[in-house]
């Protein structure tokens, strides 16, 4: 299970262990993350957070070294395991949301990643942190389609920064929470494409993940988001 320690100020700093049987033995990756009791959703794990980093660590190998920027990061556990598995990463937050950031920074300082950058980003607008951003590999994303009123500024986001590095791509998880809430148009119309990737592909469709009581389940759903290639 994970482990959950408590400080005076509220803030629980929760542990997990990601797990990977391999030829030479068990590897595994511990990244301890600060949430808040009584939490607002950009301060609290949520079960779409556990799932993308388990995607993260599955991935190990092939994001070392690589250039990874964190959306809507909060508690920042996929862009910390990316951290710990060697990628250079950055951690964005919304620029009105400085509590978020400032979580961010609790994060990185909890798991000793101390020249991991936290930048404030607003979906939907292009300022000077999004501007002055270095080149990006992959695109993390926890659900960041929470509130269907984001989910075009969120696109506009990703959109743009995959216009400036064409080959990246976004990795994002989110939770089917109404029948009625789709971006499937939105793709179209900033010409970007998605593929699923089932989560029994890189075991995340466990009771337990990463001895966490806040489990994948088959309402979580994983995607891999880029641009269309130009015809």
């Amino acid at each position: 299970m994970a482990m959950n320690e408590a400080d005076e100020s509220g803030i629980v700093l929760k542990t997990f262990r990601f797990e990977e049987e391999h030829e030479d033995g068990l590897r595994s990756l511990t990244v301890s993350v600060p949430e808040v009791l009584d939490p607002d959703y950009g301060m609290y794990v949520w079960p779409c957070a556990v799932v993308l980093a388990q995607y993260v660590w599955m991935q190990k190998e092939k994001i070392q070294g690589k250039n990874v920027l964190e959306l809507g990061a909060g508690v920042s556990l996929p862009g910390a395991v990316a951290a710990k598995c060697g990628a250079n990463v950055v951690l964005s937050d919304s620029d009105k949301l400085p509590h978020c950031l400032e979580n961010c920074r609790r994060t990185c300082k909890s798991n000793q990643m101390h020249t991991v950058p936290v930048v404030g980003i607003a979906w939907g607008q292009v300022a000077p942190d999004l501007l002055l951003l270095p080149s990006v590999d992959v695109i993390l994303g926890s659900d960041v389609f929470y509130e269907p009123e984001d989910f075009e500024s969120v696109l506009v986001t990703v959109s743009f920064l995959l216009r400036r590095n064409a080959q990246a791509q976004f990795w994002t998880t989110y939770q089917e929470r109404s029948a009625d809430w789709s971006i499937e148009a939105l793709l179209h119309k900033w010409n970007l494409t998605c593929t699923e990737v089932p989560l029994d592909g890189f075991h995340a469709d466990k009771e337990h993940l990463a001895g966490s009581t806040l489990p994948g389940s088959h309402t979580i759903q994983m995607l891999i988001i880029q641009l269309k290639e130009k015809e």
